[in-house]
């Protein structure tokens, strides 16, 4: 762990627990507007609260792209420590949470790339030769007809891309406007990329016993 990361740490871990209690004028405040007192500010110590607020969400994204628990802590306090430096980004087109799922996400998938030794991709199953061939596009509805243990094997071997697009339209629930704005390409982009991987998505687990 680097100084600069402990030092960061340090800071938002160890805010007056006063300052955290049910009499914080902070406490109510939306995401939004705490989110621009902190950029305004460039204050640490607000930032903490953000981070309790979001600690353990990030850290469940990250863990669905690490091998252990230790890794994804890592990757939890990375998020945290490039989250403080690009908070001004957040321009609230979307809701702030959506927009950090988009940051987290886009985080671990840069993240697991830059790792050669442990690129999903080279663990992929090789769909371009599956006997399994889509006729019709496929729904929604026999996305949610998958069993869960076959889906959760089939979604770590998609590409990491794929992963993404589908955990935050599916489990996080973004929209198609959220999409659009976060990934910042156009609306049939978004649903093109959505239908390709969901179609990936099922010709994996269509090769799972």
């Amino acid at each position: 762990m680097t100084f600069l990361k402990k030092l960061f740490l340090i800071l938002i871990n160890n805010h007056d627990k006063a300052f955290l209690d049910s009499k914080d004028p902070y406490s109510r405040y939306s995401d939004e507007k705490l989110v621009k007192q902190i950029v305004a500010d460039n204050d640490t110590m607000l930032f903490g609260k953000l981070y309790d607020r979001y600690a353990q969400m990030v850290y469940n994204k990250c863990y669905g792209f690490a091998k252990s628990e230790d890794e994804a802590e890592d990757l939890t306090q990375d998020v945290f420590l490039q989250l403080f430096i690009k908070l001004r980004t957040f321009k609230g087109k979307s809701k702030f949470s959506t927009w950090l799922y988009s940051f987290t996400y886009n985080f671990c998938v840069n993240y697991v790339n830059r790792n050669k030794q442990r690129k999903i991709q080279y663990n992929s199953v090789q769909v371009e030769n599956s006997e399994y061939k889509l006729t019709q596009e496929v729904s929604d509805e026999s996305l949610f007809e998958m069993k869960t243990d076959k889906l959760k094997k089939a979604m770590e071997l998609i590409a990491v891309e794929d992963k993404s697009i589908l955990l935050l339209k599916y489990q996080d629930g973004a929209s198609i406007k959220e999409l659009v704005d976060l990934m910042e390409i156009g609306e049939s982009a978004v649903k093109m990329r959505l239908k390709r991987a969901k179609e990936r998505l099922l010709e994996i687990y269509k090769t799972l016993e």
